[in-house]
Parts: structure tokens; sequence; C-alpha cells
């Protein structure tokens, strides 16, 4: 599991959903404390089905 300093929120673009690795996402079945670049790339928002590369860092960290 990541350390609390290496886990920040990314925001879609598309919808403006949050991927915060404190909570994960129940419905991509994806558990707390995934951090954002470890997600697999076949992931997408569960709001609009946007990929990650719809998805910018909101504490300004690049990911790509």
């Amino acid at each position: 599991m990541a350390q609390p300093e290496e886990m920040w929120q990314c925001q879609t673009t598309n919808c403006g959903y949050t991927y915060d690795p404190d909570r994960g996402d129940r419905k991509g079945k994806l558990p707390k404390g995934v951090k954002f670049e470890d997600i697999p790339h076949s992931w997408r928002c569960p709001v609009c089905g946007g990929s990650k590369k719809c998805f910018r860092s909101l504490t300004g960290v690049s990911f790509e």
C-alpha cells in the first residue's frame, strides 16, 4: 500500500469525477490505497467511462 504522501487525487476532465486513493473505486474493483499510477490502463471512469488519459492530478504531480 502506498504511503499517504504518495497518494493524491486525480480528476477527469470529462465529467469531474475525482479518483481518491483513500476510497478506491468499488464499481471498478479497486481497493482503498491504490495509487492512480498503479491503476490498470483498462480501468475507466465509473461515471463517464473516460480512460486514464482523461484524468489530471489535483496536486500538479505528473503521472504520465
